[in-house]
């Protein structure tokens, strides 16, 4: 074999071979979705992402002679250091051929990133937050990922243990047939929710597009306070927050989307979202292909043959004050009802940290079974 080298990515060019490299990894697996090459440039760029605004990062590729084996990123997040108070670094966008070497080079070069940051540990995979992307997937191979959810070859979960990487969290998905479901549900369930309902006073609501901000502002509120205890989390800035809901606005379903108030109040919220990673993976972006040519394909299949029959639960709060009142159950039950008579089949509540109990019994008590799982890891340095 060629001299491995790993070099930093320092040009236009080297960004889009570290963008277009997923596509050589994956190019004989069918359950990869690949990403839209806009996407990426925009998300990769410390211009453009206002998450730089409190965090940096650093690129790299692998490479024997030209050919590209490998890419991973080391970053640091100022925001999460100052609110978990502590002093760890980051890495993603993990990649590689089945190249040991590389895989060991790549993952010491992270680490060593960190440890010349001055960080005391380093956590991933991220990209680049909780706010977005992570985990490794270690279980449910065989089967596409749900809109922003990751997919990985089996073998890195043996790169990552032999580079000493340590289980710090696993982040459960849930399936849930929602005709199986429907059909399930007791009546005892049934009225448990609705004297739920009716003794807190509690009113579900769609989302309401029309007055998006504003809705916006409401979600943003429950969302920080509602997470705040949880692993790992770190709240986004209002600019985060924004560029998030603008970018989550078109693929919205207001019908699937809810919002739980009490007197005139929101106090929490369910945003569901229908699994864009179906006609996604139908129109199959590819680098050089110009992309209102994979746009017209993705709307193809999206609007006109409309394939879509998975929805995803992706995030679910509720202020502190009404946890334990059953209001997260009332709302999955709600979501389900909602999402079958939109005519969609299945439903996976993602992601779901393996210490949250209330959060895990409540999706269970309504029928929800682990189907994937999504791994943290942590080496100290």
């Amino acid at each position: 074999m060629t001299d491995l080298t790993v070099s930093s990515v320092e040009t236009k060019d080297e960004l889009l071979e570290f963008i277009s490299f997923p596509w050589e990894v994956y190019k004989d697996n069918s359950f990869w979705v690949p990403p839209l090459i806009s996407e990426r440039k925009e998300f990769l760029d410390a211009e453009e992402n206002p998450f730089f605004e409190h965090a940096r990062a650093e690129y790299f590729i692998a490479r024997r002679g030209d050919k590209v084996v490998g890419t991973v990123a080391a970053l640091t997040n100022d925001k999460y250091n100052e609110f978990q108070q502590t002093n760890v670094g980051f890495f993603g966008f993990f990649e590689v051929l089945e190249d040991v070497e590389a895989a060991e080079r790549l993952l010491s070069t992270a680490v060593e990133w960190a440890r010349k940051a001055g960080h005391d540990s380093i956590i991933g995979p991220v990209q680049f937050s909780t706010n977005d992307e992570v985990g490794l997937l270690v279980d449910g191979f065989d089967d596409r990922p749900r809109i922003l959810m990751t997919y990985n070859p089996r073998r890195y979960l043996e790169y990552y243990e032999s580079a000493g990487l340590q289980n710090v969290m696993d982040l459960l998905a849930y399936e849930i047939n929602l005709k199986d479901f429907l059909k399930n549900v007791t009546e005892k369930l049934t009225r448990v929710l609705e004297k739920v309902r009716a003794r807190k006073n509690f009113h579900i609501r769609t989302i309401r597009l029309k007055e998006y901000d504003a809705e916006i502002d409401r979600i943003k509120k429950i969302y920080n306070k509602s997470w705040e205890p949880n692993w790992g989390f770190v709240p986004m800035t209002d600019r985060e927050f924004s560029k998030l809901a603008k970018n989550l606005k078109p693929l919205i379903d207001p019908k699937i989307a809810l919002i739980v108030e009490k007197d005139g109040e929101a106090v929490g919220f369910a945003l569901t979202m229908p699994d864009l990673n179906q006609p996604l993976h139908l129109a199959y972006p590819k680098p050089g292909t110009p992309e209102p040519v994979t746009m017209m394909k993705l709307l193809w299949h999206w609007k006109i043959r409309k394939r879509i029959d998975w929805i995803r639960v992706l995030a679910l709060g509720i202020l502190p004050e009404f946890r334990g009142s059953g209001v997260d159950a009332l709302m999955y039950l709600e979501t389900v009802k909602a999402a079958a008579r939109g005519g969609y089949k299945m439903a996976e509540g993602s992601w779901i940290l393996e210490n949250n109990v209330m959060m895990n019994r409540g999706i269970r008590s309504i029928g929800g079974k682990v189907y994937k799982t999504y791994r943290m890891f942590e080496k100290k340095l």
